[in-house]
C-alpha cells in the first residue's frame, strides 16, 4: 500500500474517445454532476480502469453510475478515513479513488491479489522459514494474513498508526492477536527503534494520504532497520513516487544496508520493491536461487519466478555497474 496498477493491455479501438464522448454527452446534459475540473483527469482515469476491468461499454449509463461512485468516493475521502469500496468479488482499502491501499478477493481473503505483495514474498527466496517478521503498515492485512496462515512457525509483529485502519481488520478477515500474531497501534519509526526483537525479515509498506512519512524513509529509520535485524535478516520495502524520489530512497536503502540493497519492478505495478540483507542470505547463486522456486510456488500459492529473474538480474546489472576497486599506487 498504496498501489498503482499497470494496464496489462491496450483499450479497445476508440475506447477513450467513446468515454469522451459519453462525458461530454453527460455534460451537455446537465443530467449528472461532475467534478471540479482539477479532479477531471483522474474521473477519467478511474472511470476507463473500471469500465475494462469489468469488462463493460463506454456507454452513458454506465459512466453516469461511475461518475456517482467517483464523487462518492472523494466526498469520503476528505474525512481522513480509509475508505472501503466492494466490487464485484472483490473489497478494497482506499484513502482516495486511485491509490489503492489493500485488496481482498472476498471469496478467497487469505490470497495476494495485488501484484506488488507478491513481489514482496520474495524474501522467502532467501529465507523460506523466518522465525520472527515485523511488519510495518497493516492496511487490509493482505500480507499480514498471508505469512499468518503460510509461515505457521513465524511469530508476526505489525505497527499500524491509523485506529481507524485497525478498527475495520475484521472485515477483511485479519485474524486476532494471539501469541504468535500482534498489531501495535504506534508509529513504524518508533515500533523498530523501540523494539527488543531482532527480526529474520523487516516488510515495510507504510504510507498514509500523502505518500511515505519522513519518518518511514530517512536515513535513521534505514539505519535502525539494520540495527533490527538477526545476523542474516533481510528487510523488504516498497516504494512508490516519482523517479527522483524513488531513488533517493535507494540510495539510503544502500548505504544503510553497506551496499546489499537490490530494486526491483513489482509485478504489475508502477511500485518499486527493495530488497537489502544485513549479512550474506542474498549472496546465492542463480542455480540455486531458481532451484527453490518450484518447492516454494508449491507451498506458496504465487508467482516467485518472475521476482527471482529480477532481483538475479538486478543484481548481476549493479555488478557490472560498481567501480573497479581502488587499487594502492605503488612507489617507484
Amino acid at each position: 500500500m498504496p498501489y498503482r496498477r499497470l494496464r496489462t493491455s491496450r483499450p479497445p479501438p476508440l475506447f477513450e474517445l467513446r468515454v469522451m464522448a459519453s462525458l461530454g454527452r453527460l455534460a451537455a446534459d446537465q443530467s449528472v454532476a461532475l467534478p471540479p475540473s482539477r479532479l477531471m483527469p483522474r474521473l477519467r482515469d478511474y472511470i476507463e480502469s473500471l469500465l475494462l476491468a469489468n469488462e463493460l461499454p463506454p456507454t452513458p449509463h454506465y459512466i453516469a453510475m461511475l461518475i456517482d461512485d467517483f464523487l462518492r468516493l472523494v466526498a469520503l475521502s476528505q474525512t481522513g478515513k480509509p475508505i472501503l469500496y466492494k466490487k464485484r468479488n472483490t473489497l478494497s482499502l482506499m484513502f482516495d479513488v486511485l491509490a489503492l491501499q489493500s485488496e481482498m478477493r472476498i471469496d478467497s481473503p487469505d490470497e495476494l491479489v495485488l501484484g506488488y505483495t507478491q513481489s514482496m514474498m520474495g524474501f522467502l527466496l532467501f529465507n523460506p522459514e523466518p522465525k520472527k517478521i515485523g511488519m510495518i503498515g497493516l492496511g487490509g492485512g493482505s500480507l499480514a494474513k498471508f505469512c499468518y496462515r503460510h509461515l505457521p512457525n513465524a511469530a508476526i509483529a505489525v505497527a499500524e498508526i491509523d485506529p481507524h485502519v485497525i478498527a475495520i481488520r475484521d472485515q477483511f478477515h485479519i485474524p486476532p492477536d494471539d501469541e504468535r500474531f500482534q498489531v501495535h497501534c504506534m508509529d513504524g519509526a518508533d515500533f523498530i527503534q523501540q523494539t527488543e526483537n531482532r527480526f529474520d525479515v523487516l516488510m515495510i509498506d507504510g504510507f498514509d494520504r500523502n505518500g511515505q512519512p519522513p519518518q518511514l524513509c530517512s536515513e535513521r529509520f534505514y539505519d535502525d532497520c539494520h540495527q533490527a535485524l538477526t545476523q542474516d535478516g533481510i528487510v523488504v520495502v516498497n516504494l512508490l513516487g516519482d523517479a527522483v524520489e524513488t531513488q533517493v530512497l535507494v540510495e539510503r536503502i544502500d548505504r544503510a544496508f553497506n551496499g546489499a540493497a537490490v530494486v526491483i519492478d513489482a509485478l504489475d505495478a508502477l511500485n518499486k520493491i527493495v530488497f537489502a540483507c544485513k549479512g550474506s542470505a542474498m549472496d546465492l547463486a542463480g542455480q540455486v536461487l531458481m532451484s527453490r522456486i518450484g518447492r516454494l510456488e508449491a507451498l506458496h500459492p504465487m508467482i516467485l519466478r518472475l521476482t527471482a529473474q529480477s532481483i538475479l538480474l538486478q543484481q548481476r546489472m549493479k555488478t557490472l555497474c560498481a567501480p573497479p576497486p581502488a587499487q594502492e599506487n605503488e612507489s617507484a
